[in-house]
C-alpha cells in the first residue's frame, strides 16, 4: 500500500532533536539513507518525522552540512559512503524521484553495496490518487504500516516483518 503524500507531509510538523543518523547508530537505533528528489524536500522532512517518532534516524543530504553546495565528484563520494555505511537505504517514491537524474542513480549504487533486505522503496500516492513506485516494487522490497502500528519491510506479494526502531540486527 502507498502512503499519501499529504499523510507525509503533516508529519513534517514534527519537531524534536534530531541526532546524525552517525549518532543514532551509536545509541542503538537504525539508520536510513533517504534517498528523493529535492523537489520533494517537504514529503523527506515529513517522512524523516515519521520515521523518528518510530525510533529511526534518517539522513537527508541537504541538510549535511559538509556536502559541497553544488553537485560535484565529492558530492557522490559522499553519498555512496553514506549509502555504504547507513542500516538501510529508503527510496522514496514520487512523480519527481522517478524522473529525477541522482535518484535511479543512487538506488543503482545501493543495489551494488548493499543486501536486497536493505532497500527499501517507500511507495507514495499523491493527491489524484496515482501511485509511484510500482516500477521497482517487483525488484526490492517495500516500507509499509504494520497491523502492530509500526512499519515493515514488505514483498511484492504482500508478506513481511516488522521493522523495531531501535538496537538494529546484527
Amino acid at each position: 500500500m502507498a502512503f499519501s503524500q499529504s499523510d507525509i507531509r503533516t508529519s513534517a510538523s514534527y519537531t524534536t532533536v534530531r541526532k546524525s543518523a552517525s549518532e543514532g547508530r551509536r545509541e542503538g537505533k537504525r539508520t536510513a539513507f533517504l534517498c528523493h528528489s529535492h523537489l520533494d524536500a517537504d514529503l523527506a522532512k515529513g517522512l524523516q518525522g515519521y520515521l523518528h517518532r518510530k525510533g529511526w534516524e534518517v539522513y537527508i543530504d541537504w541538510e549535511d552540512h559538509t556536502m559541497p553546495e553544488r553537485p560535484e565528484r565529492r558530492t557522490a563520494e559522499k553519498i555512496q559512503a553514506k549509502i555504504r555505511d547507513l542500516e538501510m537505504f529508503f527510496f522514496l517514491a514520487t512523480q519527481n524521484s522517478m524522473v529525477s537524474r541522482w535518484c535511479p542513480w543512487e538506488i543503482g549504487y545501493a543495489d551494488g553495496v548493499k543486501d536486497l533486505s536493505r532497500i527499501l522503496v517507500v511507495p507514495t500516492r499523491d493527491g489524484r490518487g496515482v501511485t509511484h513506485g510500482n516500477e521497482y516494487l517487483q525488484l526490492y522490497r517495500h516500507l509499509d504500516d504494520t497491523q502492530s502500528g509500526g512499519i515493515g519491510s514488505f514483498d511484492a506479494g504482500g508478506k513481511g516483518y516488522r521493522l523495531s526502531g531501535s538496537q538494529a540486527p546484527t
